[in-house]
């Protein structure tokens, strides 16, 4: 799959997380299988997609309040 349809789905995701927090997790876990998609080809991965990773790492990693 080409670099710009998996940043494409990424974003969808994203958009999804922002308009379903409930299902927040599951989607983090599918934004994750995008990023594996891309270090699989062998494709770099964009300075955005990792700082995305990293701060799901953070938001996700936080105990709730």
């Amino acid at each position: 799959m080409a670099l710009e349809q998996i940043k494409a789905q990424i974003a969808v995701l994203f958009q999804e997380m922002v308009n379903q927090p409930e299902d927040a997790h599951e989607l983090q876990e599918q934004i994750r299988e995008k990023l594996a998609e891309l270090r699989a080809q062998g494709l770099p991965l964009p300075k955005d997609l990792v700082d995305l990773e990293k701060r799901l790492d953070t938001d996700f990693s936080e105990p709730d309040a």
